[in-house]
């Protein structure tokens, strides 16, 4: 039994002995200070070439200029405007891009027979904004298969150009608007009746 209990002690006060140990002392370490800095540059969101047309409700032709050889009907296309905000390094070398414009047939209402075909419908193009930089130009006139007299390098509307660009892409950056003025052209004995037609406008950038 005593030497149980010496054990039991000793014991005891080597646990004490590790608790109640004194501590050790550090120095003072060197110190000294790094500056981070960074600028977060906004994310680039890539620019794009879109073609928006002018609001409108359609255009509604208008007898004007008919003769003895032809009923002529006139109109304005509204407004096209094509708005480029690519960066150059976004642009492929050598790449540029057109606006065409493509009629469907004319259908008279209540009689899917009567047709007019979109060979008879032309316009001539008009460039309303400035070119500052490259160069945009207004598609050539198009003109009716039942000629007006004029010698208009193509006939009807059948995929023909409203605007082009005849440079690099990367030159012609910004914002160019175009109309044109429509001239359905017809023979004297037309058909009576109310037509509508589609005119397609399609942006390609090659």
């Amino acid at each position: 039994m005593k030497t149980a209990q010496v054990l039991a002690a000793s014991v005891l006060a080597f646990a004490l002995a590790g608790l109640a140990g004194p501590a050790m002392a550090a120095d003072d370490p060197d110190t000294d200070g790094v500056e981070v800095s960074v600028t977060i540059e906004p994310l680039r969101v890539p620019g794009t070439i879109s073609m928006t047309v002018a609001g409108n409700t359609g255009v509604t032709l208008a007898e004007n200029g008919s003769n003895a050889a032809a009923r002529q009907f006139t109109g304005t296309l509204p407004t096209v405007t094509v708005t480029d905000t690519r960066l150059p390094d976004e642009i492929p070398d050598g790449e540029f891009w057109a606006v065409t414009g493509q009629s469907s047939q004319l259908v008279a209402t209540g009689d899917p027979a009567k047709t007019i075909g979109p060979e008879y419908l032309g316009w001539t193009p008009r460039l309303l904004s400035d070119t500052t930089t490259g160069t945009v130009a207004a598609g050539e006139p198009v003109s009716s298969i039942v000629s007006d007299g004029t010698q208009a390098p193509a006939v009807g509307l059948t995929g023909q150009e409203l605007l082009i660009s005849t440079a690099n892409s990367t030159e012609e950056i910004g914002t160019h608007q175009v109309n044109a003025d429509l001239a359905l052209r017809t023979p004297v004995d037309i058909a009576a009746g109310e037509y509508h037609s589609t005119l397609t406008l399609s942006l390609f950038n090659q």
